[in-house]
């Protein structure tokens, strides 16, 4: 039995690596079927199934496994995993529009990466609280449209700078890990956001780091929206010759 659930367990993550996500959901679903005493194996298989379902876009089965996963973690006292669980838990929460719901479980998991000292986990912590403010700022915006570009209003504004707030700390951190390719991506939404505040030029300034780290790695999709980013940022401040360019 120990045996079987383990196998089932691995080929659901050969799977999921693999990209075939219904496939690994199935495995990982046969794995907890057949059941495991080993309680650490039991909240990973928990964790990867929400992941799984994630990727599938089934938000309700993903927050059920990741709920799953944290109670099981708490239960055999791993911190770094209820860490984990309570991010996981705060991203779905985070595409499902609840987002104070999404913060509280990602500042435990922030917390708690701090207590262990756990450089990555706080790292990846402090970008997804900067995701959730972002998301709600973003939502909030597209609900009640601004009538100058780059004047949200003042609820609207606080949420965007929240989230760089939380991106400029994740930004300090990846750069002592030395993570390039996390760098790329805190530089990305840094500009992101400065341009929903209306800040195009500091825009600008994050969009071209995020260019040439995007250019180091050969990431043509990040260099197309770090292209169209910057285009958009250069209309707002009138110079369309070089936002015709930069299209």
């Amino acid at each position: 039995m120990e045996v079987s659930c383990f196998e089932l367990a691995l080929e659901g993550e050969r799977a999921c690596k693999a990209g075939d996500f219904p496939a690994g959901a199935a495995f990982f679903e046969d794995a907890v079927k057949v059941g495991t005493e080993d309680l650490k194996t039991l909240s990973a298989i928990y964790s990867q199934l929400g992941n799984a379902y994630f990727y599938l876009k089934d938000y309700a089965k993903a927050l059920e496994y990741h709920k799953h996963d944290l109670t099981l973690a708490r239960t055999i006292g791993d911190r770094i995993g209820e860490g984990k669980a309570s991010g996981n838990l705060g991203n779905t929460l985070k595409i499902l529009g609840r987002f104070d719901e999404a913060l509280v479980c990602c500042q435990r998991h922030l917390d708690i990466s701090q207590e262990q000292g756990d450089k990555v986990g706080e790292a990846r912590a402090l970008y997804n609280i900067g995701n959730v403010y972002h998301a709600k700022g973003k939502e909030a915006l597209w609900a009640v449209p601004p009538e100058d570009p780059g004047q949200p209003p003042q609820e609207i504004r606080e949420a965007l700078q929240k989230a760089s707030e939380f991106y400029e700390r994740n930004l300090s951190l990846v750069k002592e890990l030395a993570d390039r390719a996390a760098q790329g991506r805190a530089y990305g939404n840094l500009g992101n956001a400065q341009y929903l505040l209306g800040n195009f030029s500091k825009a600008i300034v994050f969009h071209k780091q995020r260019l040439n780290i995007a250019k180091e790695f050969g990431d043509k999709a990040a260099e197309r929206r770090a292209y169209s980013n910057l285009a958009n940022s250069h209309i707002f401040l009138g110079s369309f010759d070089v936002a015709a360019e930069y299209y």
